[in-house]
């Protein structure tokens, strides 16, 4: 199967700052795929990157065989850690702007995923909780048809019934022939959705491996695994 994000030999620097240190990647589709790392460890660049809002400082980014810019654009669907939406909108109102703003968003499939998360379509969203706004950015994410999602730290600062129910929607709602690209640093609590994990450690990656690999050659799971690594820094 031919790669949806390819990263050959990527670096990132602000400044005198290395963000990303040489880093080689492929991911094919039909995978959801775990970027594991602490805060820092440069996940949000690699994201950014992958999504075209930031260019490498040397190496080469493709998304389903293209250079990242303008058309990969319209192939990848980005959840930020920070939402696109406004707080004066309704949960309706979001997934109309999307609807007018990305020509493969999928109006239907948002509206289920709306009544999979218990969300309503008049709630507005300046009144919903965290875990409650982290569900419409996650439903306003999946329902375009992209090839490549990335979300970024999807679960961060949700309590654990929305984290079940964000887990979950991935699960359920994900197109089998894109690939999904998770950044976490909450590990034991989102590994049972991953196909593959990617650590990332100062900007390095320090390894890329199946699960059921970790589990059965390794013997442990994967949260296991990244804190075995992770205390070695």
């Amino acid at each position: 199967m031919s790669s949806l994000l390819k990263l050959s030999s990527v670096s990132k620097n602000y400044g005198s700052k290395a963000a990303l240190k040489n880093v080689s990647l492929e991911l094919g589709g039909g995978k959801i795929v775990g970027l594991l790392g602490s805060n820092g460890s440069g996940k949000s660049t690699l994201m950014k990157m992958a999504a075209g809002l930031l260019q490498p400082s040397s190496g080469t980014i493709q998304v389903d065989g293209k250079a990242t810019g303008l058309q990969t654009k319209a192939l990848t669907s980005f959840l930020p850690d920070r939402p696109l939406t406004e707080s004066w909108m309704k949960a309706g109102d979001a997934v109309q702007y999307y609807a007018d703003f990305y020509s493969d968003f999928d109006t239907a499939k948002a509206r289920e995923m709306l009544a999979f998360m218990n969300l309503k379509g008049d709630e507005r969203i300046g009144s919903l909780s965290k875990g409650m706004n982290e569900r419409l950015q996650l439903t306003l994410a999946l329902s375009r048809n992209a090839k490549l999602y990335l979300l970024d730290e999807p679960i961060g600062g949700v309590d654990l019934i929305a984290r079940d129910k964000i887990l979950d929607a991935i699960l359920q709602y994900y197109s089998e022939d894109s690939c999904i690209l998770v950044s976490t640093h909450l590990v034991n609590d989102i590994e049972r959705i991953f196909d593959e994990v990617v650590f990332i450690r100062s900007g390095e990656l320090v390894l890329h491996e199946g699960v059921e690999d970790i589990r059965q050659k390794r013997g442990k799971s994967v949260g296991e695994l990244f804190k075995e690594v992770y205390s070695e820094s």
